[in-house]
């Protein structure tokens, strides 16, 4: 088979879709923005009519660069970020709840007496980090109509007239059963969901239908929750291997195999995907502020952007004693504290532009570092490297610090849509049958390997200062909501 895909990766902040060829890799790429907007309480929505425009408006782009037509379509999406919506019409009833957002946390302090059985029925803490708790704030707060779903089977019915999801994006509501991967009855239950029509839940890989949205009509063959997308581009595929994505946020994802492990230290036991009716599982931690603790400081005008992270940080030795605790958006695993504000301690007068940098750099790579060691605890083995991908692995000192803290090479991917091009593989499966995944999977190989440059020691120091923060932070503000 040497047809062409196209790959779409609806994000957060923008989409990007790719046409990629198995022979000739990515012969065409487009980009459409997306411009959440942000208000008290929590707030985080987006206009889901500016989602589809996105969609459409990229995968045309990138099919007229690429000059030629393709033969399927997989779409990857942002997982937790909720809309209510007309199936009779497909439009929207409500804006759509970004994954970001914090409204539903009273709706899960009022649940915190079934945060035990959720979480060993779904593999979830109780958060209104996943979409459950926002569903159910919807129908509290905004409408009893129409349907409710995550973002992602809204956009294949206005692409196809589906009503499906994936199994892997069905396990980041808090409703799907983490064993059968159906919907729990249970679950819906506590949430009061009971009786809500919810889409069908498919494998990654199956034809879902055919869309007409970006010219002659093509099938749609592959659907994957953004994150297991990029675990599936990185060839993290045996258990004990992980991988770090640096995007808005940074999420890592360890590979558990064919059987559901309950974690223990705070991490997330979820789908990984769901292929050909076989369901390999996953460990996932969070960091919810990464590229967008980046853009506070570019706000703020210590920077101007990103691309300013190496030269403003590598201007300065070090930190200078700053410590960043970059909880802007809360802390999510292992602690699940999303009410906690972040903190900057040790400022001087001597204090510049680089030590903020530094400091931000240290507290998403102590973050990350404090993930995989609960990896290592969970499985019973340490993580021996760590594949990573995102735009913010363009950054030289980010990777490096991360290398630093964790003692454990960082691998960077040589594939920056790594997102785009797991789901490729995933409609590429959804096409032919006979294709096996190492076969679908683009050969690993990492474009840059960032080795310690410090001793065990010395990372040790610095990850204990970093925590001691965070416990200071969280003796300053008592927990509000339920603890994972």
């Amino acid at each position: 088979m040497t047809g062409a895909v196209l790959a779409v990766d609806q994000g957060t902040s923008g989409t990007k879709a790719l046409v990629v060829c198995p022979e000739r890799g990515v012969i065409g790429s487009g980009f459409a923005p997306v411009a959440p907007r942000y208000g008290p309480g929590g707030r985080v929505e987006v206009d889901p009519r500016e989602l589809l425009s996105s969609v459409v408006d990229a995968g045309r782009q990138a099919l007229a660069r690429a000059g030629e037509p393709v033969m399927a379509v997989g779409l990857a999406n942002q997982g937790e970020t909720v809309l209510a919506w007309d199936p009779a019409d497909g439009e929207p009833l409500t804006e759509a709840i970004v994954w970001q957002d914090r409204r539903a946390a009273p709706f899960c302090t009022e649940l915190a007496p079934h945060a035990d059985e959720l979480r060993q029925l779904t593999g979830l803490p109780l958060d209104p980090y996943f979409a459950a708790a926002k569903m159910a704030w919807i129908r509290r707060e905004l409408t009893r109509d129409g349907v409710v779903t995550t973002s992602d089977s809204w956009l294949v019915h206005r692409l196809t007239g589906a009503f499906v999801t994936d199994a892997a994006t069905a396990g980041r509501t808090q409703l799907l059963d983490l064993d059968s991967t159906d919907w729990s009855p249970r679950a819906l239950d506590i949430f009061g969901l009971t009786g809500e029509r919810l889409p069908e839940v498919v494998d990654a890989d199956g034809p879902v239908g055919v869309t007409t949205a970006f010219g002659p009509g093509v099938a749609l063959t592959g659907l994957l929750v953004d994150q297991q997308a990029a675990l599936l581009a990185q060839s993290v595929t045996e258990p004990g291997t992980a991988k770090c994505t640096f995007g808005t946020g940074a999420f890592l994802l360890a590979q558990t195999g064919p059987t559901p492990r309950r974690a223990t230290t705070g991490l997330v036991s979820c789908v990984a995907w769901r292929l050909g009716g076989s369901t390999s599982y996953c460990l996932d931690g969070q960091v919810y502020t990464a590229a967008s603790a980046v853009r506070w400081l570019t706000d703020l005008g210590v920077i101007s952007g990103a691309a300013d992270l190496d030269p403003v940080g590598s201007a300065v030795p070090d930190s200078g004693g700053v410590t960043f605790v970059p909880a802007l958006a809360g802390l999510a695993a292992p602690w699940w504290r999303g009410d906690l504000r972040g903190s900057v301690t040790g400022l001087g007068l001597d204090t510049g532009p680089g030590h903020l940098v530094r400091a931000l750099c240290e507290g998403i790579a102590a973050q990350v570092a404090g993930l995989t060691d609960a990896v290592a605890a969970d499985l019973g083995s340490p993580v021996t490297s760590l594949r990573v991908d995102g735009g913010l692995t363009r950054s030289a000192l980010l990777m490096q610090t991360q290398a630093d803290l964790l003692q454990r090479p960082v691998e960077v991917s040589a594939l920056p849509d790594a997102t785009a091009l797991g789901v490729a593989a995933v409609a590429r499966l959804g096409t032919d049958p006979g294709l096996t995944l190492r076969q679908a999977v683009p050969e690993w190989a990492p474009s840059a390997v960032y080795e310690p440059r410090i001793g065990a020691a010395e990372a040790a120091e610095r990850l204990a200062g970093f925590r001691a923060e965070v416990d200071a932070l969280l003796a300053r503000s008592p927990a509000t909501a339920p603890a994972a």
